[in-house]
């Protein structure tokens, strides 16, 4: 009996669903992401295809930005701080994490000079400042605890070891009185800023220590002349680095990864390339990551390393998906997260693997 051959190129293929947009956010630090957009990359993918690329942060629909944090918009990526990504997870969101990232970044306990407060183990008893602010989900504050309680645990401390002080927004009108605090004026002129709640504490003798990160962390030392209790951003062991930012994930609706399996891939090797261009050019990696956070190039190279473009890379390393996994376990512990699940299981390896970084000749 003679068996045919099945002719495989001649097999019709299912039509894919036709797509026009995508959509994207990344936080204000370091990501692979942002280089590919200063680049212009992404458009460089997609436009043949008639697909067009959003960001969420030029949406003026108060609704569709929020996706930032719950991850509600279709067709859309994220890349960035882990808490909202956690916790949008953690409330049913259909997402997946195709990528991970781990760029170290100054994150250190800082008092005023002449606190008493020079070493971590000097905390213990002590005002720790923990801010408050009304958003769908208080990073700050979750990345303050973690830090807190991350130098504690160092000195065989913990939670109870210290005095824990709220430090909420203030309403509009008790914000005008200390706007005209002549100890917050200095803040005042600046605008608003990432530490104002932090710092205004401070001066005002209110909180004996706080919690800072970034570059804006670093400036905020600068600012007011803080004394650099612990930097657990340089500390040898990554779980103590653990962070909003440490690691950073890549995230993408579960429904495009279904219908559009290609867009995922292809997207995702836009970042990778952007993350591999990063480490053979590092002048221009460091003048777009300042772009982002809104920083001189010496300020980034402070806040993140010399060597900063060495690591943009995305992928799926061992330590990150260990971090990941450890910093969701914290946020559910201490409350941040409204039901637990298997982080591990969150995360989906097929669109990395398929990716093909030597395709995207435009990033060499």
């Amino acid at each position: 009996m003679t068996i045919t051959p099945i002719d495989r190129s001649a097999r019709e293929e299912v039509p894919k669903p036709a797509l026009d947009k995508l959509w994207y956010t990344r936080c204000p630090v370091p990501t692979a992401l942002g280089i590919a957009v200063h680049r212009g990359w992404f458009d460089d993918e997609f436009s043949a295809d008639g697909i067009t690329l959003g960001s969420l942060q030029e949406i003026d629909a108060a609704d569709k930005r929020e996706s930032h944090f719950d991850h509600s918009l279709p067709h859309s990526f994220r890349q960035g701080g882990n808490i909202p990504a956690l916790w949008a997870r953690s409330r049913g969101a259909r997402t997946r994490v195709i990528g991970l990232s781990w760029t170290n970044e100054f994150q250190a306990i800082v008092t005023l000079r002449g606190s008493g407060i020079t070493q971590p183990r000097e905390l213990r008893g002590r005002r720790l400042g923990l801010p408050r602010h009304g958003i769908s989900i208080d990073f700050w504050r979750a990345a303050a605890l973690k830090g807190f309680l991350s130098a504690l645990e160092l000195e065989g401390l913990g939670y109870a070891d210290a005095q824990w002080v709220d430090l909420p927004e203030p309403q509009e009108q008790e914000a005008a009185r200390r706007r005209r605090d002549p100890q917050a004026r200095t803040l005042a002129e600046l605008g608003p800023h990432e530490y104002a709640l932090e710092v205004a504490a401070l001066l005002r003798g209110e909180v004996d220590a706080v919690f800072v990160k970034g570059v804006a962390g670093l400036a905020t030392v600068h600012l007011i002349d803080a004394e650099v209790v612990i930097d657990l951003g340089s500390h040898p062991d990554p779980l103590v680095r653990i962070g909003n930012g440490t690691p950073r994930t890549l995230t993408v609706d579960q429904a495009l990864i279904d219908a559009r399996p290609d867009l995922v891939e292809r997207f995702l090797g836009v970042v990778v390339s952007a993350g591999e261009w990063a480490t053979r050019n590092a002048a221009q990696t460091v003048a777009y990551i300042g772009r982002e956070t809104r920083a001189s190039d010496e300020w980034v190279r402070h806040a993140y390393g010399d060597q900063v473009n060495r690591h943009l890379e995305t992928g799926l390393a061992q330590t990150s998906i260990d971090g990941l996994v450890a910093f969701k376990d914290f946020l559910f512990e201490w409350g941040f997260l409204e039901r637990d699940f298997d982080a591990r299981a969150w995360i989906d390896a097929g669109p990395l693997e398929r990716v093909d970084p030597g395709r995207y000749g435009w990033a060499s």
